[in-house]
């Protein structure tokens, strides 16, 4: 199986993907992920996205009973650009600046299981992007992609944190590589930037004070008042947590792939027009967007808040 491993390898990244790794099933980690998840959900961190508590998630075999082996790979999504910071446009985190990392990861990850399945006889697969009931960041980090930062986000040492991950289930027995270690440390500048102290404490994220969180799952009418106390111009997401990251500021690099560039009106959408937005305009201006999640409503409702802040 090593042959077939550094195939798979070199074929994920002939595809385009910037990272990938392999990791086993029926390996003990020992990193206490599912009691991790557990004591999360327990504390009611995971807010309204009941999805969390899916029970696929804590035994991956639920979602693939052939599983054997874990592909993980990631894409690298940064552009250079900057946010705005005048106070008349707002700010949208950069995940959401291009195309829908869906739509691109997809494409490639089918690609890649139609080749593996075509190449391996007997051979089956099933992949998720970011949607599917498992823990795609600790598989990551056992697939010795990154690993999993205070601040939640996986951290790869050539690109920092501005990546999306994919995954591939297998039912071949591949090599795995090492798990990825943690390079932390006792740097707490994500927990100190954030604003509205959603950052609990290390590894362990508050949804329920999250800026991401509830500019873009939300879907109450209003927003809580320590929210909007702190929106600092955000509309769509937060990055604050990433931009104050050392592995980032020394490690983030341009993409090389065209469909994360923004789109136009995404680096600085005017406060005004967003407030009063209308169904065909959101339709239009978010039309192959992974912030096609947040509706008019919610663009109106956030904008809102932010002219009032």
């Amino acid at each position: 199986m090593q042959k077939l491993s550094q195939k798979i390898k070199h074929k994920a990244l002939e595809i385009g993907f910037h990272k990938v790794g392999i990791a086993d099933v029926d390996t003990n980690y020992g990193d206490n992920s599912v009691s991790h998840l557990q004591a999360w959900l327990a504390l009611g961190y995971h807010a309204d996205m009941q999805w969390m508590n899916n029970p696929k998630r804590f035994d991956i075999r639920q979602c693939m009973p052939e599983v054997k082996s874990v592909i993980s790979v990631a894409l690298n999504y940064y552009t250079p650009h900057q946010h705005c910071e005048d106070k008349k446009h707002g700010k949208i985190s950069r995940y959401g600046w291009g195309r829908d990392y869906h739509k691109v990861m997809e494409k490639k990850l089918k690609s890649f299981c139609q080749w593996l399945e075509t190449r391996v006889e007997n051979s089956q697969t099933r992949y998720y992007v970011d949607t599917g009931p498992i823990q795609d960041k600790v598989w990551a980090q056992r697939a010795g992609i990154g690993w999993i930062a205070k601040n939640g986000n996986v951290i790869t040492r050539e690109y920092g944190s501005w990546v999306f991950l994919g995954e591939i289930l297998t039912n071949l027995t591949l090599i795995p590589d090492a798990p990825h270690t943690q390079h932390c440390g006792s740097c707490t500048r994500c927990i100190e930037a954030c604003p509205t102290n959603a950052i609990a404490q290390p590894f362990l994220v508050d949804a329920n004070r999250c800026i991401a969180y509830h500019t873009i799952e939300n879907r109450s009418e209003t927003l809580p008042v320590d929210i909007v106390d702190n929106l600092q111009g955000w509309l769509a997401g937060c990055d604050i947590c990433q931009e104050v990251c050392p592995w980032n500021e020394r490690f983030s690099k341009e993409t090389d792939l065209e469909e994360f560039h923004p789109y136009p009106g995404n680096i600085a959408p005017n406060l005004e027009d967003l407030a009063s937005i209308s169904q065909e305009t959101w339709h239009q201006q978010f039309r192959a967007s992974a912030l096609r999640r947040v509706k008019p409503m919610m663009w109106q409702r956030n904008a809102r808040a932010n002219l009032e802040e």
